[in-house]
Formats: C-alpha cells, structure tokens, sequence
C-alpha cells in the first residue's frame, strides 16, 4: 500500500540512482572471479542476491574465504567449497545495519543481548545509541563491544551515567553532562564512538533540555562528531532543538506521534523540519517502544518527508512487541509503500555511508568484509503493530533466514546446507 499521494515512481526513482545500465556489468563491476582451482569456504547458490549500493537485484551465487567474500557470479558449476547452502527462494544481502540498539545487558534497563538480538535476525552490524555514559561507557565496551560476535558500534551518552534507571532520568541533574569527561572517554574510543547521544524528553531532561543539547554539541563540536537528538515530549520546542543540529546530526524517533513531533498540529511538516533536512540533518526511524506510528508516518510520506535510515531502537521493553527485529521494521515500511530495494538501502548502504564503512560493510563486493543476510520475502497476510496500538495488515514480511558474519555460517536453514569438509 503506498502512502496516499505518493506514486511508486518516487521510490523507485531513488533506488535507480543506485542502478547501472547492465546487470553483466554490476556482475564484473563488483570484482566477481573465479578459477577452477579455487576452493571457498562457503557458497551460496540460486539466491536472489540485492546489493543497493551496488545496484545488483539479480539471481547470482556468492562465495567466501577467510573472513570476506571472494566470488560473485552468475554461474559457480566450477567453483569448489567447503559447505554450499542452497538459497532458492531467498533474497541474499549484505548483513543489515541498525543505527539504534541497546546493547547494554546486564546494566541499563533497556538492555538485550546483542547477537541473539542483532546478529541472529540478520544484523551483523549494530550501533547501541547512548545506553552508556563517560562513567560507564568502559564496561559496555570491555563485556559487550569487544566479546559480542555483532560489530558493535556506540553513541556515547552526554549523560555520564548512561540509561541505567528507568526510575531516575540521566539528565534530571544537569551537573551529569559533564562535556570534558564526554570528550575524553571518546577520545580513548574513537575507533568505536561514533558521536554523543542526548535525550531530550521532559521525564528524562525535565527543564534542562537545551542545556544537555547544548553540551552534547559542544562536546561533539569538539572531538568532530554528531549528535544523535532524541526529542519526543521534550520541554522545548522542536523548533528550538533543531536549531542546534547541523549537517550530519541524526534526530532519531522521526516518526513518534508526541508532542514536539516532526508535523505541526494541523499535521503538516514543520518548516523548521524542511530547513533541518535541507541543511543536512538525517531522519532516523528509531521505532522503539513509543516513537513510531503508522499515521505519522503515512503523513510524512505524504509530503515526501523520508527517512535517511530505519533503525528498530530494540531494547528489553519492546523486543517481544512492537519491534520484535529490524526486519519487521523495515517490512512495516514495505507495508507502508517503500519498496524493498529502498528499504534495504536506509538499513544497509546509508548506515555505511555513515559509517564511513561502505567499501567495507553494507556491500557485497569482493574484497568487503563477508557480512551476509539471508531472507524469506513472506507473501500473505500479517500483521503489523505500532507504538499506539494500532494494527495494520502487509501482504509481505521480511523473515531471517540465515546469516554470514566474517565468513563465519552463524544460522541458517539446515535442510539447505550441505558440508564437503
């Protein structure tokens, strides 16, 4: 169903920018070799292999070695390996990538384990969004980042203590935003700190919001980072909180239907929303357990507000419903009218971009790192739930079926695999 007032051919004329001309071309473009007496540690057959960046939608094989892909191609008769896993009827992509997870298990109450979470679901990349603050961000870091099979990533949070409590917001007391101790806990981990957090909302802020923005910024101004705003039921106005991000900021939660939303109260786009996205602030879904309706949504798209990224905001208070993985999220937005190969692209091609990562992950050229998602595209009826409650019924859902991280078969359809070891 496409959002009212938008035709398809605003979708897909997105997806084309990423296309080139001929199929055999992306083939060739993507580094695809063989030789007879090569043998790979995993082969993947007969899938329908969808790479946005890429522009590749096309049946096709892949093979890995090592701890990235090796082969890509039309045809593997003459290509030894190791185990082959049949992927017919299975849409093949690089691993997915959420922008906004907590990871933090054990510590901050939103906490869920990372690779039964992430990885098992088909992210094998995942960025926990602020669930760590300077005082605590060095055991998320030590328990969870370096021992998790996921890549981990992190937004620390201006907050020195992190979303520990669901009982006492981080930013209640403003003397917490400490932007020294921000600055130097992402110092010693810029290899994995992508940027500072802050969380705006009256019953975490209270009427310190700006303030806590305005650190956020002035540390993240001065390690040169963005910020990642959380704004639903903030004290001030969105007005206000967008006139502090810049180009590369992300407003998470895009779509949530509290007050200080992306729609004014006659439901239009705020024009200071319009400016933000001009100037180059990036629309994160954030689905979360509060911050995403179908209505909001819909209305945006209307008027062509779309999201940069989707993200699923997966913690231990939604993992059961509404959010369940990112690939439910992202089939509600398949439901929505976006099509697959987009959808694709704001949870893989775009948070690599971001990343700074995309030669690397989110791709499936020879060479990247072998980080590969295997889908069932679900036809039927299904439900589809937000954060009000409110039901819609798709006819199509995304459904993990397997996943490669680093060359290593992590799940996978056991009936479809076949071992020559």
């Amino acid at each position: 169903m496409l959002a009212k007032g938008i035709g398809k051919s605003y979708y897909i004329g997105k997806w084309n920018e990423y296309k080139r001309s001929n199929p055999a071309n992306r083939m060739k473009e993507s580094g695809a070799l063989a030789t007879m007496d090569t043998e790979y540690d995993l082969l993947i057959k007969n899938g329908t292999l969808l790479d946005p960046g890429m522009g590749i939608n096309q049946k096709a094989d892949i093979a890995t070695k090592g701890c990235r892909i090796a082969f890509i191609g039309e045809n593997s008769d003459n290509v030894g390996a190791k185990k082959i896993l049949d992927a017919s009827d299975r849409i093949v992509t690089p691993g997915l990538i959420d922008l906004h997870v907590h990871i933090f298990w054990g510590v901050s109450h939103y906490g869920i384990e990372a690779d039964a979470n992430c990885l098992d679901k088909g992210v094998t990349t995942a960025v926990d969004a602020g669930s760590a603050g300077a005082w605590t961000f060095p055991a998320l870091r030590r328990y969870i980042i370096d021992v998790s099979a996921t890549r981990l990533f992190a937004f620390l949070n201006i907050s020195s203590t992190g979303m520990i409590s669901s009982e006492v917001g981080e930013l209640e007391d403003i003397r917490h935003a400490n932007v020294q101790k921000a600055i130097d806990m992402c110092e010693k981990n810029r290899d994995v700190i992508l940027g500072v957090k802050v969380r705006l909302s009256e019953d975490l802020a209270g009427k310190n919001d700006m303030e806590a923005l305005r650190r956020a910024r002035d540390a993240s101004d001065a390690l040169g980072l963005p910020i990642m705003v959380h704004p639903p039921n903030a004290y001030s106005p969105i007005d206000e909180i967008l006139s502090v991000m810049r180009k590369g900021d992300i407003l998470t939660h895009c779509y949530h239907g509290h007050a200080q939303g992306v729609l004014d109260e006659a439901g239009k786009v705020r024009a200071s929303v319009r400016k933000a996205v001009d100037r180059g602030v990036l629309m994160d879904v954030g689905h979360g357990q509060g911050s995403f309706t179908f209505e909001v949504a819909a209305k945006a798209f209307e008027q062509e507000l779309m999201p940069n990224t989707i993200s699923s905001d997966l913690h231990s208070h939604n993992v059961n419903g509404p959010v369940f993985d990112l690939a439910t999220t992202v089939s509600k937005f398949i439901y929505l009218g976006i099509p697959l190969e987009s959808a694709l692209e704001m949870c893989i091609t775009r948070p690599a971009q971001f990343l700074k990562m995309q030669n690397e992950i989110g791709t499936l050229k020879v060479g990247a790192h072998a980080d590969i998602a295997i889908f069932e595209l679900a036809v039927g009826c299904f439900e589809f739930v937000d954060c009000e409650a409110q039901m819609r019924i798709g006819s199509k859902r995304l459904v993990p079926r397997g996943v490669v991280r680093s060359g290593r078969l992590v799940k996978s359809e056991n009936d479809r695999l076949v071992c020559n070891c």
